[in-house]
């Protein structure tokens, strides 16, 4: 009996699963792997996505530097597309695999963050701004500016973005609009503006679902945040509020997929990356975070018109009017550093 048992459990083992599917591993952004649209993608190509979230764009390098070929798909920033580029942590997309590929909006796929040697690194697939919002039940008149935003009556009901680009609001305020250029007095000058401000900041937020939850349990009235997510999820909780886009201005943002170097999942990782690009990728994280999306004709197909025309997808140029995330280069390091001390003080 025993024996029996035993030659079944090897033949089970030594047959193959006809049923086994794929994989494809991302390392992304909230929402870029939200089951309302990544469940269909399974069950039609039997691709399973496994999804890691980050808070950062500073999570992407020490993620793939660690190795170990976890990952097959990551969907950095264009200030740090150049970066993965240089580390050789990425490889070259194969466009003809990519079926709306030439429907991206032409403004995207001329930035030199995507592209190296005439080779594309990186997809273009949602694209926004990083606005202010408040609470709309706590203000009688609405902020306007960044020093409305940290008035001292506003004290302890303030949350920032856990992120290098909290020193991009600090030299906005400054007067030093050159962002990504900030000299090393400038950026001094940054930090210790935050440090004034600090013991006025609730909490410095890590997760778009923490500073969600800060919103509705009522203890943060207003803050920087990822432009429409946040405020999607909010609503949804009916907590109502209001983004703006300060006077001193704002940053405006394009996320890329990238594969990674010598991942072994590229049939899956090239059957995703289709389904992204298309309606139901497209119109699917758009109606989950709320951006806008990089694929025009699809978007007007899958898009009630106002939904269109609220998301800029009639005006790409509408990034004009934005400070758009540029590489770092050289000053990351000044940078990262500088951000660390605002924290450590």
């Amino acid at each position: 009996m025993k024996i029996k048992h035993m030659m079944t459990a090897v033949l089970i083992a030594a047959t193959p699963v006809a049923t086994l599917a794929g994989e494809v591993n991302v390392l992304t952004w909230e929402g870029y792997a939200d089951d309302s649209f990544i469940k269909d993608f399974e069950a039609t190509s039997s691709c399973k996505v496994n999804a890691t979230y980050v808070g950062s764009n500073d999570d992407f390098a020490p993620k793939l530097a660690a190795g170990g070929g976890i990952y097959d798909l990551i969907t950095p920033s264009i200030d740090t597309t150049s970066l993965m580029i240089d580390a050789g942590f990425v490889d070259p997309l194969d466009t003809s695999k990519i079926t709306e590929w030439a429907n991206i909006y032409e403004k995207f796929l001329k930035l030199d963050g995507i592209q190296r040697d005439g080779a594309y690194y990186g997809m273009p697939y949602t694209w926004g701004s990083i606005p202010f919002m408040y609470r709309t039940d706590k203000f009688d008149t609405p902020p306007m500016s960044l020093r409305d935003v940290f008035a001292a009556d506003l004290s302890g009901k303030i949350s920032l973005w856990d992120d290098k680009s909290s020193l991009y609001v600090a030299a906005r305020m400054n007067g030093d609009m050159d962002i990504y250029n900030l000299s090393d007095a400038q950026l001094a000058e940054a930090v210790e503006l935050l440090v004034e401000l600090k013991p006025l900041v609730r909490k410095y937020w890590a997760t778009a679902g923490e500073l969600v939850d800060l919103y509705a349990g009522g203890e943060v009235w207003v803050s920087n945040t990822w432009g429409g997510y946040q405020s999607n999820l909010l609503a949804e909780q009916d907590v109502q509020v209001t983004e703006f886009i300060p006077t001193e201005g704002a940053e405006g943002w394009m996320d890329s997929w990238m594969l990674v170097k010598d991942t072994p999942n590229t049939d899956c990782a090239y059957k995703l990356l289709n389904m992204l690009l298309s309606e139901d990728g497209q119109c699917g994280v758009a109606n989950v975070n709320g951006y806008s999306v990089s694929n025009p004709v699809a978007a007007k197909a899958c898009m009630p018109p106002e939904q269109y025309a609220m998301l800029h997808q009639d005006d790409p140029d509408y990034l004009d009017s934005l400070l758009l995330w540029a590489p770092l280069g050289e000053r990351l390091e000044a940078y990262t550093n500088a951000w660390n001390s605002v924290k450590s003080q």
